[in-house]
């Protein structure tokens, strides 16, 4: 089990509920263009949705929907699922910093917390995908040391490039 306080030095972090839904959509609708490579945009039925769906194989324990929080305002939403695609691996289904604090290293500090707990609890890699197209996404994923394996999956409406990083 995951302690999510140690996901971040500098965020209070804790798992999300349905209870959050309008929170998580104001901060998922700040960054407008990134659903212009993954549609469609999001709504309050959508949000719920992602806070209970998890992997064939895999369960809610598994599943940790959470925000980074700096005092009382949400900053960060995190989907990430632990020993999937394969024990050894955690998956980041979702990650989004709110649009009005991007470009200030947020994003990557709280990769560098996130990392460092998985490396800890003994998984050796992350993996996740972006959106072909999405440079904004892919500059942020090869600056934090992701590397694309070469596997790109046809979704509903785009295709995703899968990208992962060794611990």
């Amino acid at each position: 089990m995951m302690d999510l306080t140690k996901l971040s030095t500098s965020y209070q972090v804790r798992r999300l509920n349905p209870q959050d839904a309008n929170h998580v959509l104001k901060l998922v609708l700040s960054n407008d263009s990134y659903y212009n490579f993954c549609p469609p945009r999001p709504n309050r039925h959508t949000i719920l949705e992602d806070i209970k769906v998890v992997p064939a194989n895999k369960t809610m324990d598994d599943k940790y929907y959470v925000g980074f929080y700096d005092q009382d305002k949400l900053i960060a939403v995190l989907d990430l699922i632990s020993g999937y695609p394969d024990e050894k691996a955690a998956w980041i289904g979702f990650f989004m910093v709110d649009a009005a604090v991007q470009g200030k290293g947020i994003g990557s500090k709280i990769f560098v917390g996130i990392e460092s707990e998985l490396k800890d609890l003994g998984l050796s890699r992350v993996e996740l995908a972006f959106a072909k197209g999405n440079t904004k996404s892919e500059k942020f994923l090869l600056k934090n040391g992701y590397q694309k394996t070469g596997q790109e999956l046809n979704v509903p409406g785009y295709t995703v490039v899968v990208v992962e990083k060794m611990l």
